[in-house]
């Protein structure tokens, strides 16, 4: 295959080639467990669970990290609000996270360490920055000497000059550059604390996923990603101090999904527009945010709003409607043979290729939008099938569309949709849609009843009144051979 992928580091697509053929060793930064995860998180969960997906439908051997952050000072700030030990916060929210993932169907990664597990690790490779001259202790504290690192500043391209401006050490540091950054913070009161050559104290940020890749992954990682917001600093750190303690590249490939905004604006808890995945669950099903969040190229900013998911919604209901109807022609009891029409046969002709052109699209860097566009051609393609065989039912559609049913399913498969039962998905749809109309199941079956009297009894105008008041709330009925069918405009 010729995948090309765009590395941050090198700010171009690169021709991607593992460091060991046909293995992946792949690193992506995890929640610092303190709250509720929010769109933000659920752009970078699902971008990197597609494309872990797509890794392994391609034939690489993916061994895929993704870490949690449960100390830290946010961590530590929040627990003292609320009363409760780090600990216990970092657990509550991590479970919350799986709970939010596992909603969103994205795969748990291979290993998903903590940071407060790899403590021995991360002294560790604090004293080969030591020993190596690029950390220094000070007090208790154990900090990076940035202007040691020749090459800092390569991934996020800024210059120490640029840095410098409004840098300072706040009070309580003890550091001797503003630039250089914490490995270790000695212990202060109350705050949870490990033994270590300098002192009781905990680690920094930034040094715990350097310790944690290199355990699982070796020195070398042929993938680190994250949100853009990581390039800089926490990224450009761990580039810093991986690299000076082995002094080999610490990762070939850089990639970053982009922002989230909200209406335009940057999302943040002080403007008010900070949304959880717990909340927009709420609200929509989780295939429909999957949809959303991949219909964009991942390193291209996102702009969420309600009109935006619904667009999704309606997107992912489509999919759904056609491959039920699809099905149902499958369970039909036609056996005419009437010949395929020259419509027919190309539609048919053309899912053949309809894989290919999906995996080509994600070859160009996870180009999820265009895939998408693809596998939305094949379900036009799957509807204008259904509808030739309703105007000429003939047995020879049900092998085709049978075909295609099975290839668009296993190409959903890749994005993580369309894993449902479609009659499950059309029934929960139609009773979402009569609540919202304000209207029982047993009230519709009477107005169909009444309808079906009034039609034998040729009122026509009483039966139209009837179907129109239902249309106008979302419910459309059909006349059929089986009786009177109804559904909700989906």
């Amino acid at each position: 295959m010729a995948l090309k992928v765009f590395n941050t580091l090198t700010r171009k697509k690169e021709n991607f080639e593992p460091i060991e053929p046909g293995k992946i060793r792949m690193y992506v930064c995890g929640i610092t467990a303190y709250d509720r995860c929010h769109i933000g998180h659920a752009r970078s969960a699902v971008v990197f669970d597609v494309i872990v997906r797509f890794l392994r439908r391609a034939g690489f051997d993916v061994t895929f990290v993704r870490n949690f952050t449960d100390i830290d000072d946010k961590i530590i700030k929040r627990a003292n609000e609320e009363g409760i030990s780090c600990k216990e916060l970092s657990e509550r929210e991590i479970a919350n996270y799986y709970e939010d993932m596992d909603a969103l169907g994205v795969l748990r990664a291979d290993i998903e360490p903590k940071a407060t597990e790899h403590i021995p690790e991360i002294i560790s490779l604090i004293e080969r920055l030591i020993e190596k001259g690029y950390a220094y202790e000070a007090k208790g504290d154990v900090y990076f000497s940035v202007r040691k690192f020749k090459d800092y500043g390569k991934l996020s391209r800024r210059r120490l000059e640029e840095l410098m401006v409004g840098a300072r050490i706040l009070p309580g540091e003890n550091k001797r550059d503003p630039l250089d950054f914490a490995l270790w913070k000695a212990a202060k009161p109350g705050e949870p604390k490990w033994k270590s050559p300098w002192g009781e104290g905990r680690p920094g940020w930034h040094i715990e996923c350097s310790a944690m890749s290199m355990k699982y992954l070796g020195e070398t990682l042929d993938i680190h990603g994250g949100g853009l917001d990581l390039a800089f600093p926490h990224h450009e750190n761990e580039i810093a101090q991986s690299e000076a303690a082995t002094g080999k590249p610490f990762v070939k490939y850089w990639i970053h999904n982009g922002f989230v905004t909200i209406s335009g604006e940057k999302m943040s808890k002080s403007l008010g527009n900070f949304i959880t995945i717990k909340d927009i669950l709420s609200e929509c099903h989780p295939e429909a945010l999957r949809l959303f969040l991949l219909s964009k190229h991942y390193r291209s900013p996102l702009d969420y709003s309600r009109e935006a998911l619904k667009e999704s919604t309606a997107a992912l209901d489509r999919c759904y409607k056609a491959v039920h109807e699809a099905k149902e022609i499958l369970d039909s009891n036609i056996k005419k043979k009437r010949p395929l029409n020259d419509e027919a046969k190309d539609i048919i002709e053309g899912f053949k290729d309809i894989g290919k052109r999906v995996m080509s699209s994600m070859e160009d860097d996870f180009n999820t939008a265009q895939a998408l566009g693809h596998l939305f051609d094949g379900i036009r393609s799957l509807n204008r099938l259904n509808e030739l065989f309703k105007k000429g039912p003939s047995v020879l559609y049900k092998e085709p569309i049978k075909e295609a049913i099975e290839r668009l399913l296993d190409i959903a498969g890749l994005f993580g949709i369309l894993k449902e039962d479609p009659s499950q998905y059309i029934r929960e749809k139609n009773m979402k849609a009569l609540s919202m109309a304000g209207i029982t199941l047993s009230e519709l079956e009477r107005m169909i009843e009444e309808r079906n009297k009034a039609r034998k009894e040729k009122d026509w105008e009483r039966a139209d009144a009837i179907r129109d008041e239902l249309m106008k709330k979302g419910i459309i009925l059909q006349d059929t051979p089986k009786g009177t069918q109804w559904s909700a405009n989906i």
